[in-house]
This record gives structure tokens, C-alpha cells and sequence, in this order.
């Protein structure tokens, strides 16, 4: 088997391995200035991985893709210290990267349970922040789902992997008549009739001094 790492956006029928979310950690609660209270800490949104989850219930149950924690509790008479707010948990699959929207990797998520702090809630009111409470951290993130391929295509450089995987996938893999044009993992989805699916990895061609070939491929298709 082949792990492949998902980069772009795919929808093979009813299948998801990317999504964009909206993160926000909640306000802090204000503070209490004249009997020196502090509010609340405005509550975390945190990344989760779950065994029994897939990125498209995550899309149909949450379709505004937008993830706001709890704010923290004012600071009163009666209750000085204000409560935290409460958190917010993203479930997700198990195997998830967690990027930003600059696309560097925040963090994998590969057993049950494994979590990410992504958005932090703001710090309550007190005297440091003349009793102002301060707003949670925004921040947008992609979820990738990383894939074990069930079948890997390997050759020769212009073997016709690709053009296989078009044919009979949904995957559209560059082709064209100059050696290495697949530099990266491709992959795409086989649907049946009666909807089971398998996946199909279009590997790049393996011989030796791949990497320097490759790398001038890459320079000239830009070109």
C-alpha cells in the first residue's frame, strides 16, 4: 500500500479528503474594576481525531464550515473570578493535517483521540488589560486527509500510468510526451456500480537518478 498525501480539493461521489475551515476562540469575560475581579477566559477550538468520522459528515453536519468557542463569563459581586468558556472540538478521521492558510502543517493527527490546539480563546478582563477582556485568536485552517492508496502504478517514465489513471478513475494527472510528468503521488477513485471503491496511486517513474531528471522535467513544463 501507498500513503499519498491529499493537496487539493477532490469529491469522488460522496467522498471529501479536503476541507477549509473558520476558527475562532471565544472572548474573554470583562473584569470587575472596582473590586478587582477578573473575567473568564474565552474558551479554545481544538482539532480532534475520531475513528468513526469522515470529512463529508463533518461538511453535512457543520455546512457553514464556521467553529466559534464559548466566551468566558463577566467578573461579578458575586462571582469574582469569572467561569472559562467552553471549548469547541472539530471532530475529524483519523490520518488528518492540519494546515494553515499559508499551507504550512500545524500538525498531523494519526491515532484516536490525537488533538490540536487551534484557535486560543482571549484572556478575561483584569488589571493588566484595565479590566478589558481580549478577543479570541481567528484563524483559518485546511483539513487534509491523508489516503492509503489500494493500488500503487509503477514503470518506466511515459509507460502510460497516467493515461491508465485517467480512464478509469476521476483523476485528471498531467500527460504529456516528455519523461516525468508525474513528479508527484496522483490519486484518483474507482466508483462500482454497486458503489464500492478503490483507490489507485500514479506514482512517478522509478529508476535510478529519478530525482535529477525530475527536477529539470519540472523546470522545463514551467518554462
Amino acid at each position: 500500500m501507498v500513503w499519498c498525501s491529499s493537496v487539493w480539493f477532490r469529491k469522488y461521489e460522496n467522498f471529501i479528503d479536503n476541507l477549509r475551515l473558520f476558527t475562532r476562540g471565544g472572548s474573554g469575560g470583562m473584569g470587575y474594576p472596582r473590586l478587582g475581579g477578573e473575567g473568564g477566559k474565552g474558551g479554545d477550538v481544538w482539532v480532534v481525531a475520531h475513528k468513526k468520522m469522515a470529512l463529508k459528515q463533518l461538511k453535512d453536519k457543520y455546512p457553514q464550515k464556521w467553529f466559534v468557542a464559548g466566551e468566558g463569563a463577566n467578573s461579578r459581586v458575586n462571582a469574582l473570578k469569572g467561569s472559562r468558556g467552553k471549548d469547541c472540538e472539530i471532530p475529524v478521521p483519523v490520518g488528518i493535517s492540519v494546515t494553515d492558510e499559508n499551507g504550512k502543517i500545524i500538525e498531523e493527527l494519526n491515532k484516536e483521540k490525537d488533538r490540536i490546539l487551534v484557535a486560543e480563546g482571549g484572556l478575561g478582563g483584569k488589571l493588566l488589560t484595565n479590566f478589558l477582556p481580549l478577543k479570541g485568536q481567528k484563524r483559518v485552517i485546511h483539513l487534509d486527509l491523508k489516503l492509503i492508496a489500494d493500488i500503487g502504478l509503477v514503470g518506466f517514465p511515459n509507460a502510460g500510468k497516467s493515461s491508465l489513471l485517467s480512464q478509469v478513475s476521476h483523476a485528471k494527472p498531467a500527460i504529456a510526451d516528455y519523461a516525468f510528468t508525474t513528479l508527484k503521488p496522483e490519486l484518483g477513485k474507482i466508483v462500482y456500480n454497486d458503489f464500492r471503491q478503490i483507490s489507485v496511486a500514479d506514482l512517478p517513474g522509478l529508476i535510478e537518478g529519478a530525482h535529477i531528471t525530475k527536477e529539470w522535467a519540472a523546470n522545463s513544463s514551467s518554462i
